[in-house]
């Protein structure tokens, strides 16, 4: 007799590993007379990023109608080595001469899906790459990471949790979903959840007194230094602190009530983080096709050697710890377990036995600071 366990429909509206090319769109707004300075900044930004590992072409456009105007387009094989190459010091460093040119910037990343007159040879990753288109939800997610002193997170998570919430609704076609903080030591993670228009929300809530005002209060305890009322200075640490999403899945059988939100911090060995991400992607699309597990949804985030993970949950955290790891399945602890800077989370020795599992969950759950959804005061 064959026994089969039912699946539900997993909704994805974000992922790196979908196997897909990766198109890269940024918009340039250029002040006057800074053409010649932007395309020296350019030409060394175009030499450096041709060496890259996954990079395939680049171009440079200058608009036809307002010659301020220019737009870079660039074609990577797939979204990881993008996201490697944008998060890293190089690219800080390399794009820096840009910033005196420029007056706005808008950046946008898309999985190219379908393609006019090209013959790609059938992989299974192109015929994929055809077949399917992810099911949004119409919210976009991002995360700031960022370390403060030794000695001062107390004082940080207090300040943190104390903000006045800005206003939820941005424009007619951009509101703030969501708002969580949560820290692990000395680390402070802020996921946000944006309906429209990510960089509209990010600019209206930094224009906020309120915000602004806890900001300028946490700056003595930043390990990074920064000066908000600098330009360039708040563009280099929001550059340094971005945390992309690069996977989000939710099941698709009904919202439950009472789910419970924790994020778990998972740092990764030196140059592995993409592949842990990847690997707990895997974990929690399985998670959400199973209408027994307690992980409802999740959101990955990535960035060097740092990999955050938001779930939703139907159950307490240690009812089903494997899971609430995402590890569930043979094989897949011992992966992590390879992943992992186990030592730099307080966790050594092999993860083969519930003590060691457990005792990682306990370390990886990061401290919930504030959790606000729209119309929370």
């Amino acid at each position: 007799m064959t026994t089969t366990t039912a699946t539900t429909t997993a909704r994805t509206s974000q992922s790196a590993f979908d196997g897909s090319r990766l198109r890269v769109i940024l918009l340039l707004d250029l002040y006057e007379g800074a053409q010649q300075q932007f395309l020296e900044a350019y030409e060394v930004m175009r030499r450096q990023v041709a060496d890259v590992p996954g990079h395939i072409s680049d171009q440079l456009c200058q608009s036809i109608e307002n010659p301020n105007q220019w737009l870079i387009t660039s074609e990577w094989e797939s979204a990881p080595p993008f996201l490697a190459w944008v998060n890293s010091e190089e690219h800080v460093d390399t794009v820096k001469p840009m910033h005196s040119c420029v007056r706005d910037t808008r950046s946008m990343r898309y999985s190219i899906l379908r393609e006019t007159g090209a013959r790609l040879p059938a992989t299974p990753e192109t015929l994929a790459a055809v077949r399917t288109a992810r099911e949004g939800d119409g919210v976009t997610r991002h995360a700031l990471t960022f370390t403060v002193k030794p000695g001062s997170e107390s004082k940080v998570a207090e300040l943190l949790a104390g903000y006045e919430s800005p206003e939820a609704q941005v424009d007619e076609n951009t509101r703030l979903r969501r708002t969580s903080l949560f820290m692990h030591g000395n680390r402070v993670v802020r996921a946000v959840e944006v309906e429209g228009d990510l960089l509209a929300a990010l600019r209206h809530v930094a224009r906020q007194p309120g915000v602004r005002a806890v900001e300028e209060a946490i700056n003595p305890y930043l390990e990074q230094d920064r000066d908000l009322a600098d330009p360039e200075s708040a563009r280099v640490f929001f550059t340094r602190a971005a945390l992309p999403a690069v996977h989000h899945v939710v099941s698709g059988r009904p919202t439950p009530a009472g789910l419970r939100r924790h994020a778990l911090y998972y740092p990764a060995k030196p140059g592995r983080g993409m592949e842990l991400a990847r690997l707990l992607a895997e974990q929690d699309q399985k998670a959400a096709e199973d209408p027994k597990s307690p992980v409802y949804g999740s959101t990955l985030f990535s960035r060097d050697d740092i990999v955050v993970r938001l779930i939703d949950l139907t159950a307490d955290l240690d009812a089903d710890p494997v899971a609430s790891l995402g590890v569930k399945g043979a094989g897949k602890a011992s992966e992590l377990e390879r992943l992992l800077d186990g030592p730099a989370i307080g966790v050594e020795g092999a993860l083969d036995n519930e003590r060691n599992i457990n005792r990682l969950l306990s370390h990886a759950d990061m401290l919930p600071v504030t959790d606000r959804t729209s119309g929370d005061s």
